[in-house]
């Protein structure tokens, strides 16, 4: 039997908390206060405790450390930069940018670096980004990804493959060619998160579980058991920053969900290959994510029902049956050697996109910050985003503050039910145009408005 939610298959593997962290008692004072404890909240938190040691941090999370996307997500380290770069070019000019993709792919090795250092077993597992094509379609799109991706600074680090090279890796039946992404890795989230937070513990960061944060204002964060004050208060809450009073429209939660198989026989792995544990997707318009786990299952991600009306949650991960259809057909479909086994897991989240489609980090004079909008490439992005906030918390000038990202601000989304109507129109026009793609025709025309439609573009 598949189990839904239960937030995700990595919080099955290690298990889920079995105690809290005490909720904030009272009124209380701290430097900073940082709200949410994912990857952005503690990464932000670890580096303000670098810096300068002697800091009051203390971290308000409404459910538990890496209860969000920083528990659920693809387990991609991918270093890589999901936005539009011309839009960032458009205020900073194109060498700012360049200097930002590399400040991107260095968080890789950061990262790493920092799960070394800390003892963190997180699974992690250097590899490349293999992104394929399974139509013609698909290949012109890879084709313009791999000299877009040159123009602003990654050539020698991307390039592509024929449909033989992709068979050496990973026998995907309709592959016909590949991007190869080097510099990456596989990681299992729930293991990073929960290490991170322990790091920060021992560093002298107090986070107070389940205590939901009612208001953000300047010089204080609000709950129901206490005010916690502090001149720099940094909201890290990502996907989730919807549920805060005032920031309905800020992000949308757009969904995301995920399936994981049981373990794969070794005579299942040899007809598909996929040895050397590459992060892989595709170039369909409702892309797919995967990763071959430590354990040796498979796991595949991808768009189910886009987004909930109103901005509203999922319960605990808990996907629906129609996603779960949509993810195993995308599972037989890349890997049929694969289509007996058993689905042991199924869950889903949320991640934040800005109406640009661009992730921004920034510090306002009144003292309150903000991190996040990485339309899916959190787990490196959520690093850079850390590094940068406690700069700016500080007061440090630094190369990371002169980024283009930073303190860029964009306008809301539209109330209800607009945001609703265009994006389920956008990934309807995904849909019909991968269809299409897959029948044999030219890259289509439907994505590219479902695109203009939602700002993506």
């Amino acid at each position: 039997m598949t189990t839904l939610g239960d937030v995700s298959f990595w919080y099955s593997d290690i298990g889920l908390p079995r105690t809290r962290r005490p909720a904030l008692s009272g009124d209380a004072e701290a430097d900073v206060v940082i709200v949410g404890a994912g990857y952005t909240g503690l990464w932000t938190a670890y580096y303000l405790k670098a810096l300068d040691p002697g800091l009051r941090v203390t971290v308000l999370e409404k459910h538990f450390a890496g209860y969000g996307a920083s528990g659920r997500n693809g387990g991609w380290l991918s270093g890589g930069f999901a936005w539009n770069h011309e839009r960032y070019a458009e205020m900073a000019g194109a060498p700012a940018v360049r200097r930002m993709v590399q400040a991107m792919m260095g968080t890789v090795d950061e990262v790493i670096a920092v799960a070394e250092a800390e003892g963190i077993d997180a699974d992690i597992r250097r590899c490349d980004e293999l992104m394929v094509a399974t139509n013609d379609a698909q290949r012109q799109r890879l084709s313009d990804e791999v000299k877009h991706r040159a123009k602003w600074g990654e050539q020698g680090r991307v390039f592509s493959i024929d449909a033989d090279a992709v068979s050496e890796r990973v026998r995907i039946p309709e592959a016909k060619g590949g991007m190869i992404v080097t510099g990456t890795a596989r990681i299992q989230p729930a293991k990073l998160v929960r290490g991170l937070a322990e790091a920060v513990e021992r560093r002298g960061v107090t986070i107070h579980e389940g205590t939901e944060v009612t208001r953000i204002v300047s010089g204080a964060a609000h709950t129901a058991t206490g005010i916690l004050r502090a001149p720099v208060v940094l909201r890290c809450t990502e996907g989730f920053t919807a549920t805060l009073p005032g920031y309905r429209r800020t992000w949308l939660p757009l969904n995301s969900a995920q399936i994981a198989t049981e373990p794969l026989a070794p005579e299942i792995w040899e007809r598909i290959g996929w040895d050397g544990h590459e992060i892989l997707g595709d170039f369909d318009h409702t892309y797919c994510y995967c990763q071959r786990t430590r354990e040796g299952r498979i796991t595949v991600g991808a768009r189910g029902v886009p987004y909930r009306f109103g901005s509203q949650l999922d319960r605990d991960g808990t996907p629906d049956a129609e996603t779960v259809r949509r993810l195993t057909a995308i599972l037989h479909r890349h890997f049929p050697a694969a289509r007996k086994a058993r689905i042991d897991h199924a869950w889903c989240g949320v991640l934040g996109v800005p109406r640009d489609w661009c992730a921004t980090v920034g510090l306002g004079a009144d003292g309150i910050g903000w991190a996040g909008g990485y339309v899916g490439v959190g787990v490196s992005t959520s690093n850079l985003a850390g590094r940068t906030l406690a700069d700016l918390a500080l007061g440090r000038r630094t190369e990371l503050t002169g980024l283009p990202w930073v303190n860029r601000r964009v306008r809301e989304w539209e109330p209800e039910p607009l945001r609703w109507l265009g994006v389920h129109g956008m990934y309807r026009l995904y849909d019909i145009a991968d269809r299409r793609e897959r029948a044999g025709g030219p890259p289509s025309a439907l994505a590219r408005f479902g695109n203009r439609l939602t700002g993506r573009e």
